[in-house]
C-alpha cells in the first residue's frame, strides 16, 4: 500500500471516527440531561413546599416521619436530608462535613465527569476534522505528484473528503458547545439550589446542638 493510498484510506476512516466522537458526546448529553431531571425539583415552589413540610416535621422532632418523607425520593435534596437523618448521632460540624462531602461525591462528581467528556468531544471534533482534511489533501496532491494524467473528478474526490471532514468536525463542536453551556448552567443552578436547601435544613440541627 502506497502512502497516497494509506492517506486516502485513513481519510475515509475519519468519517467513522468523527461519527463515533459525535455519538459519544450525544450519549453524555443524554445521560446528564436525564440525571438532572432526576435530581432537580420541577419548580422552585415544589422545592419550597418540600422544605417547608420537612422543617415542620423536624420542628416536631418527628424524625421517623421526616425519614419517610425523604425515603424513595431520588432527588438530590431528599437524598441528602435522608443522610442527615441517618447520622443524627454525630455532631453538627461532622454532619455538615459529611453531607458536603456526600453531595460532591455522589451527585456533583458524576455530572462534572460527564461534562468533562463533552468538553473533550468538542475539542476533538475539529481536530479529527483537520486530520481528515490533511489526509484528503495529501491524497490529492500525492495523486498529482505521480506525474500521471489525472482526471479532475479524481482530485475532487480527495478534496471532498477534506471538506466533509472539516464540516463534520465543526458540526460536532458548534452545537455541542451550546448544549454544554446550557448543561453547565443547569448543574450550577442545581448546586446552588441544593446548597441553599441543605443550609436551611442544617440550621435545625445547628440549633439543636446549641
Amino acid at each position: 500500500m502506497s502512502v497516497n493510498e494509506l492517506a486516502k484510506w485513513l481519510g475515509n476512516a475519519c468519517y467513522a471516527f468523527l461519527a463515533l466522537n459525535f455519538m459519544f458526546g450525544l450519549y453524555c448529553v443524554i445521560l446528564i440531561w436525564r440525571r438532572l431531571r432526576q435530581l432537580r425539583f420541577r419548580s422552585v415552589d415544589a422545592e419550597a413546599a418540600f422544605i417547608g413540610e420537612l422543617q415542620g416535621l423536624l420542628d416536631k422532632k418527628d424524625y421517623d416521619s421526616a425519614a419517610k418523607l425523604c425515603d424513595y425520593d431520588f432527588r438530590a435534596l431528599p437524598r441528602m436530608c435522608l443522610l442527615m437523618l441517618a447520622n443524627l448521632d454525630v455532631g453538627y460540624r461532622q454532619l455538615r462535613q459529611l453531607v458536603s462531602e456526600a453531595m460532591q461525591r455522589r451527585i456533583l462528581a458524576d455530572l462534572e465527569y460527564r461534562l468533562s467528556w463533552i468538553v473533550t468531544v468538542i475539542k476533538s471534533g475539529p481536530l479529527l476534522g483537520l486530520f481528515g482534511t490533511v489526509l484528503g489533501m495529501m491524497a490529492a496532491f500525492g495523486r498529482i505528484g505521480t506525474g500521471e494524467k489525472v482526471q479532475p473528478s479524481q482530485i475532487a474526490d480527495e478534496i471532498s473528503i477534506a471538506l466533509i471532514c472539516t464540516a463534520m468536525g465543526l458540526g460536532t463542536a458548534i452545537p455541542l458547545g451550546y448544549i454544554l453551556s446550557s448543561l453547565t448552567i443547569r448543574v450550577q443552578l442545581l448546586q446552588e439550589s441544593l446548597g441553599m436547601g441543605m443550609t436551611r435544613i442544617l440550621e435545625h440541627f445547628r440549633e439543636e446542638a446549641a
